[in-house]
């Protein structure tokens, strides 16, 4: 069966749910061997016009945006929260465990709107998670603050995001961002509100120790 036909199959026989290394009070749904099901999902993915699978990792900036909204619960609490780009959702669920009214987990990939709902549940929010498929880059969404972690990787993704972004905080939105130092980050545009030393793989990045960021966009 291809992955595409049972994508929750595809996710529960594929990874483990383990803690986040930088959030361990989240476990999530990981691949162990993150080369072996790149190349496992890559050519079908490809061939569907889909990302390779960004969901099935703890990446630096999420790590990093997740431990601030835990350590900073005040900031979502009783409001409601877009996770942009989610992947895994762990930037959602950090939200709702940090008392957010509700979360939504935007993500274009199936596979990622099929580990959602599967990682929110193990950590016992699902019912103040909900995911979508929807571009929300097409308007400003009727939230209170914006996440999204780990999007700065490629230029136009990153031209076209950072304009919605501006547009959420002239609409007075909070827009806070999870980064590792990606080439295109608007760092002129940012304020640095926390760093931290997020434990990483090295298969995915190139050190095992990620220097990551937690920003806030300006007014």
């Amino acid at each position: 069966m291809r992955p595409s036909e049972d994508p929750i199959g595809f996710i529960r026989e594929n990874t483990c749910l383990r803690p986040v290394p930088h959030a361990p009070e989240i476990s999530l749904h990981v691949a162990d061997e993150a080369t072996t099901l790149w190349q496992r999902t890559e050519e079908e993915l490809e061939q569907i016009g889909l990302p390779p699978p960004f969901w099935a990792f703890a990446w630096a900036g999420g790590q990093a945006l997740a431990r601030y909204v835990l350590d900073n619960p005040g900031l979502v609490a009783g409001r409601r929260v877009v996770d942009f780009a989610s992947g895994s959702g762990l930037c959602a669920i950090a939200a709702a465990r940090a008392g957010a009214h509700h979360v939504l987990a935007s993500d274009l990939d199936p596979f990622a709107l099929a580990a959602i709902p599967l990682n929110a549940e193990a950590n016992g929010v699902a019912d103040r998670i909900a995911a979508t498929g929807e571009d929300l880059l097409t308007a400003v969404p009727n939230c209170d603050i914006l996440l999204a972690a780990d999007v700065f990787y490629e230029r136009d993704l990153a031209g076209a995001v950072t304009a919605w972004l501006g547009e959420a905080r002239a609409q007075g939105l909070t827009v806070l961002i999870g980064d590792p130092g990606r080439t295109y980050l608007p760092r002129d545009r940012l304020t640095c509100l926390a760093t931290y030393e997020v434990p990483v793989s090295r298969s995915l990045e190139d050190s095992e120790i990620k220097r990551s960021h937690v920003w806030q966009l300006a007014g």
